[in-house]
């Protein structure tokens, strides 16, 4: 009897790996070794000593916070992913947000204020809502008046959404700020349909660009919403000093996680996925500046630059990572903080310089720790 189980132990192992080699080879997703190239770079992690000086926690007990902001008083606007919009200076306000589905990764994520903010009050949210038997995601934006959200329009309408990879990031570009036209990027997952990302006619596996009342630039690529494509979930967006747009985006997921990548996004071009990830190439398909390899999961999220430094958190990576930026190029990676505060998600750049970070240990992922979920705010100058 040991014997024949063992036997039939072999067979269930000998099956279950043939059908993963037919799923990644249908997929064109071939596991193997990847060396560095010229334009993608898998980075071997440092780890700096911690410095105590480089954290303060200076908010706690908080709902899978997902995205912050800062209004002109310095007070800090966070969105929580069960539908709350929480407005956070000496005391804790709460906004409820109205039709938001929390259903996995999907509900109340991305935020943005609209470049002249002082003046119009406008912000923008991205929510999962429910549509017939489905999920879809939208972005709404609102006239903020004291701790009240008023004048409600839809901006965009759609977006595919689903219990996994609903995207979320949004963000204005900075250099705008002096005068319109203003442009909105929002990233958008794939909902766990892989080929819709490319497809362009699909908002789903890709960012999108608009004009901050919802329509469509005309020097967009595709004459709609898309900007680029070929993405799984981009959940970072910052912007460079030279005007490069970077992104952070997960690779796979599932026993085979890995190749978690970061990108320089162009308008119309295609970044691959599910056809190639790490070092593959193929014509017309732009492989990642950088990415984590096979052996390494990051799960990267927010994303923000502080002069030549792009730095992005990690969920499952549970880290803060430093990207040393040289020109279109990355020339290596730090991790800081490895374990320490569990999942990150937000990452943004305050007006003081610090960097503020979201911890997202309450979603159900992580191992949470007392006070979380929390906002850390970070000294990259020490880093």
């Amino acid at each position: 009897m040991p014997r024949l189980l063992a036997i039939a132990g072999t067979i269930l192992v000998t099956l279950v790996l043939l059908a993963a080699g037919t799923y990644w080879q249908r997929n064109k997703i071939i596991p193997q070794a990847f060396a560095p190239t010229g334009s993608s770079l898998e980075v071997s992690m440092t780890v700096p000593a911690r410095k105590p000086e480089a954290t303060k926690v200076i908010a706690q007990d908080l709902a899978i916070p997902w995205e912050i902001a800062f209004l002109p008083d310095g007070a800090l606007l966070v969105t929580e992913r069960p539908g709350r919009l929480l407005k956070i200076s000496a005391n804790k306000t709460v906004i409820p947000i109205t039709g938001v589905q929390h259903v996995g990764e999907g509900g109340l994520l991305g935020l943005a204020l609209h470049p002249n903010f002082a003046s119009n009050q406008l912000l923008y949210l991205y929510l999962t809502t429910k549509e017939g038997s489905g999920l879809r995601n939208r972005v709404e934006r609102y006239r903020l008046v004291g701790e009240e959200l008023r004048d409600r329009t839809t901006i965009i309408a759609g977006i595919p959404g689903a219990a996994v990879h609903d995207g979320g990031r949004m963000a204005f570009l900075p250099a705008e700020a002096g005068g319109p036209p203003y442009h909105l990027y929002i990233t958008t997952g794939d909902a766990s349909d892989e080929d819709s990302a490319q497809d362009t006619q699909s908002l789903a596996g890709k960012i999108l660009r608009l004009n901050d009342d919802g329509s469509i630039p005309t020097d967009n690529p595709f004459n709609n919403a898309v900007y680029s494509y070929g993405h799984r979930n981009p959940q970072g967006l910052a912007w460079d000093a030279a005007g490069r747009l970077w992104a952070t985006e997960h690779g796979r997921s599932g026993a085979a996680s890995g190749f978690d990548e970061v990108n320089l996004i162009t308008p119309g071009s295609n970044y691959g996925w599910p056809r190639i990830q790490g070092d593959e190439k193929a014509a017309g398909l732009i492989p990642p500046r950088a990415h984590s390899g096979a052996a390494e999961t990051w799960a990267p999220a927010g994303a923000a630059v502080v002069g030549d430094r792009l730095f992005f958190t990690g969920l499952r990576g549970e880290a803060l990572y430093e990207a040393r930026l040289s020109g279109d190029a990355i020339s290596g990676i730090v991790r800081h903080f490895p374990r320490e505060f569990g999942r990150l998600r937000a990452v943004t750049l305050g007006p003081d310089g610090w960097l503020y970070l979201s911890t997202s240990n309450t979603d159900g992922r992580g191992r949470v720790h007392a006070g979380d979920d929390k906002i850390i705010k970070v000294n990259p100058a020490v880093l």
